[in-house]
């Protein structure tokens, strides 16, 4: 299992963690108009992927301000587009970190061990937030689900990239966190390209139901209109291969 990145231990952590939901709150309320909207989807116990888009280096914080309870991450250890004050946040709270070249897999077993515990963890599939349409997933998420059995919850996050313009402008701007209904388990068959082809399919299932509860122009890959899809292309690409540096894809 992966070492979980964190300052704290035990106890310890559990502690930070609840002083950081309440600070989360708090600023949530002072910054935006938040509204969650399909809570009672929310399963009961675990094993459980939330899955949701990415569009701004605030949406693991979206996800604690919306569910309560234990809540693990798999990310990118790198955070290129976030203030450098805000990238001890993800330390404090602790997450299984993914880092460039080693194909994720400790990040990947460390919430497989977390996942058959029946526990929470939460995953970008596209694995990046450096453009603000819906992009393809990457294969961790649907290798989680398969590996570990759990469903997976589809989450819509809206409005935080407006978060820091409207400030400047003196207003709160409107956040929505839309959680659809939970679906799976997955299985598939097969090695090597077949069971890599399988994976897509169950990825590609999860975009589209992460789209459908973020709003039509935001949907990229997944959209119904033709010109929103065109207009996509290319945002699949990841920055580095263009000669910058990024997150490291799950």
């Amino acid at each position: 299992m992966s070492k979980l990145q964190t300052t704290t231990r035990g106890p310890l952590r559990r502690a930070v963690r609840r002083l950081l939901r309440l600070i989360i709150r708090c600023m949530f309320r002072l910054l935006t108009r938040l509204e969650i909207v399909g809570a009672e989807n929310i399963p009961q116990h675990g094993p459980l992927l939330i899955a949701a888009n990415h569009f701004h280096f605030v949406d693991p914080v979206a996800l604690i301000r919306a569910f309560v309870g234990p809540l693990e991450f798999i990310g990118g250890a790198q955070m290129p587009f976030a203030p450098r004050i805000v990238r001890v946040l993800p330390k404090l709270w602790g997450y299984h970190a993914v880092h460039r070249g080693t194909g994720a897999r400790d990040a990947l077993r460390g919430a497989e061990h977390v996942l058959s515990a029946g526990g929470v963890v939460g995953i970008f599939p596209e694995g990046g937030s450096w453009a603000s349409v819906l992009r393809p997933a990457r294969p961790g998420t649907a290798f989680l689900a398969v590996r570990t059995g759990a469903r997976i919850l589809p989450v819509g996050i809206d409005g935080l990239v407006d978060l820091f313009s409207a400030l400047f402008r003196g207003r709160r701007t409107r956040v929505t966190v839309r959680i659809g209904e939970p679906f799976g388990p997955f299985e598939v068959t097969g090695r090597g390209r077949v069971r890599r082809i399988q994976l897509d399919k169950i990825g590609e299932t999860i975009m589209k139901r992460i789209a459908l509860l973020i709003p039509p122009e935001r949907r990229g890959y997944y959209s119904a209109d033709v010109n929103v899809r065109a207009a996509a292309k290319g945002t699949e690409i990841y920055p580095w291969a263009r000669g910058r540096t990024n997150e490291q894809e799950t």
